[in-house]
This record gives structure tokens, sequence and C-alpha cells, in this order.
């Protein structure tokens, strides 16, 4: 065999009976860290935000490192398609942006913002997801399903943040300029609420609730992607665990110092 390598017998033997080194033995063990870190993740986690979990598990390493570790091992996080916003031929009536983009908050309960977003399914087509996010946690507070885009839905996601949050101060909501966020029906009702003001994105401008947006882009990047749900129910139970089980108490955000929304709720509440 040494003929045919053209190697000479001293160089084969060495090579069977070399010892991995120090750093290959630590590149193994931080190999399986990550590993295990991504699959925990679903696969859903990218260098930082694991390089964030390998140092708060004690683990000193720069992300370059554990950038290369994750490139020798082919994983990455799921990529997702950057959001490019449609022009409506429909008209809308302007109202008033109070919030104006001004995403800082000083405590919880202070600023929510709410939005609707579409999930598919084999059996009952087009389902609807609404939401209402803490913008100072990031945490979802209010979430409801329908198979119906109407403001009973919207109403619904606002009432179970309500019920949940149980908020002492007034608040600014915003929202887009939907059908269903107009109606008299939902103005109606938050004027009996601790919602002191609503605020609306303007017309074509996602980026004045970004942070709803990118709340349903990780759901549709991390979830919603890679499965194809058989009814209403199954995406309805699919939702509720993504966002209880993963989003809200276990997913970290670069925003809030790499802890989980749940996390900085309880933090904020034993400030206040």
């Amino acid at each position: 065999m040494c003929k045919v390598l053209k190697v000479s017998r001293s160089s084969y033997y060495k090579h069977l009976t070399k010892k991995p080194s120090n750093r290959e033995v630590e590149n193994q063990m931080l190999g399986n860290e990550i590993l295990g870190i991504y699959i925990d993740s679903k696969k859903r986690y990218g260098a930082p935000k694991i390089n964030e979990m390998l140092l708060a598990n004690g683990l000193n390493i720069s992300l370059k490192r554990t950038q290369r570790i994750m490139k020798k091992l082919d994983i990455q996080s799921i990529i997702i398609k950057k959001y490019r916003p449609q022009s409506s031929k429909n008209k809308v009536v302007e109202k008033e942006n109070i919030l104006k983009r001004d995403f800082s908050t000083k405590a919880i309960n202070e600023k929510w913002v709410t939005d609707i977003t579409y999930i598919y399914t084999l059996k009952n087509r087009w389902c609807y997801l609404a939401s209402v996010m803490d913008l100072h946690t990031k945490k979802i507070i209010g979430h409801a399903m329908s198979k119906s885009i109407d403001t009973a839905l919207a109403l619904e996601a606002v009432k179970n943040a309500m019920k949940l949050q149980k908020p002492t101060k007034p608040l600014i909501l915003h929202s887009d300029l939907g059908c269903q966020y107009t109606s008299q029906d939902f103005e109606d009702y938050i004027s009996n609420t601790k919602i002191i003001a609503h605020s609306f994105s303007g017309k074509g401008c996602p980026y004045d609730n970004a942070g709803i947006e990118s709340f349903h882009a990780s759901l549709k990047k991390e979830e919603v992607n890679h499965v194809t749900y058989y009814d209403f129910n199954s995406a309805k139970l699919a939702m509720f665990e993504y966002i209880e089980a993963w989003y809200n108490r276990k997913r970290i955000h670069s925003s809030i110092g790499y802890i989980s929304p749940q996390q900085c709720e309880d933090l904020a509440r034993k400030i206040s």
C-alpha cells in the first residue's frame, strides 16, 4: 500500500498512531454543543444566536470560530426572502401615525403592535392569524386564529392581550389600515379599555409596523414554510405551539439582550 500511495512506511505508521491535537479535541466538543443547540432550535438559529447560547453555557468562543465550525458541519439558519411590500389599488383613508416608527419603550404595556397574517391549509384553504406584540419584550401577548379575516378576529387577539396583561396604565396600540382595525366595532371596543390611542401605519408602509411584521416573517421562515397543514385545527395547534412553547419562552432575541420574551417580561415585572 505504501508503494501505491508513494509514502514511506514510517510516515504511514506515524499517521495511524497520530493523536488529535488539543485544538481538534476542543473543536469536536464545540461541534457537538453547536449541533445540539442547532437541533434544539429546530434548525432555526444561525451563528450569532448559537454563539450567544454557547457563551451563556460558559463556553468562551468567538463568533468567527462558531461560524467556522458551523461551516465545517454544513449547517446554517433557515433562509427567508426579503419582504417586498406590494402596492394596493384600493382607496384607503389615511389615519394618524402616533408611533412614527418610535419603537423605544421604558416598560411593559406601553406600546403594543398588531397585525394579521395568512396560513394555508389543504382542507380549509386560507386561514388567518392575528397577533399582538408588546414592543418592550417582543412577547406575543395575544393571538387568535380564524377561517375568516374579519373584525372579530382582530378583536379577539386584542381582547386576549388585555386579559393576559391586565394593563393598569394607558398605552398605544398600533396597527395597519386594514378594515378590521378601522371598523367602528374595533374602535368602540378599544375606547373602553386602557388603550389611550390607536396609531396607524401609512398606506403601503410595512416598516411603520416593523415589530409585528418581523414576528410574522420569523413565523413563516421558522415554521409555516416548512409544513403542510391538513386543516384549520392542525394549523391552529401548530401556531399555538410555536408562539407559546418556542417563540415566547425559548427563542432568544438580540434586541432584548439575547434572552427570551418571557424572560424579558419577568425581569421588567421585577423592576416595576
